[in-house]
């Protein structure tokens, strides 16, 4: 068992990096070119592009906590040295995906189906990429917590 707890703390840092690239990814190269458009070219590139960025960063996302979970799971039941940086890690990552349901999730949709006022996009965006930064923050320090998993093997 040794051995898949290490894995899986590995795995950890691997698909919180992949996932924190991606969350800075989109942050700095996405949310800017989203901003320079006019409010209903965005509206219409977003409904273009709605079920593409789902299908990437929903998997993504979804295995980074599942694989930081189990990571959490596996340090505390062995009790590795670094249990609670993975725990740290967990707790971190499982809190960027609740951020997904307390905000992200209906936003998201307005942009899609359009269902915002043309005029009040600028704004939410800016309140979008607000949301991401504190999102994107959760993500690289996730990804440091799983490090410090790590780095403290035995």
């Amino acid at each position: 068992m040794p051995a898949l707890f290490d894995f899986l703390r590995y795995a950890s840092v691997a698909a919180l990096g992949v996932f924190a690239g991606a969350m800075l990814t989109e942050g700095g190269v996405l949310v800017p070119f989203w901003r320079a458009l006019a409010p209903a070219e965005f509206l219409r590139w977003y409904a273009a592009n709605a079920e593409r960025l789902l299908a990437f960063f929903s998997p993504l996302t979804s295995v980074s906590a599942v694989v930081a979970l189990l990571a959490a799971i596996g340090s505390l039941w062995e009790g590795h040295p670094g249990r609670w940086w993975a725990v740290v890690a967990a707790t971190l990552v499982v809190v960027t995906v609740a951020s997904f349901f307390l905000y992200f999730e209906q936003a998201n949709t307005s942009f899609a189906t359009a269902t915002i006022a043309v005029d009040a996009v600028p704004a939410e965006l800016a309140r979008w990429s607000t949301w991401h930064n504190a999102r994107t923050a959760l993500s690289v320090l996730a990804l440091g917590a799983a490090l410090l998993a790590v780095r403290q093997s035995p």
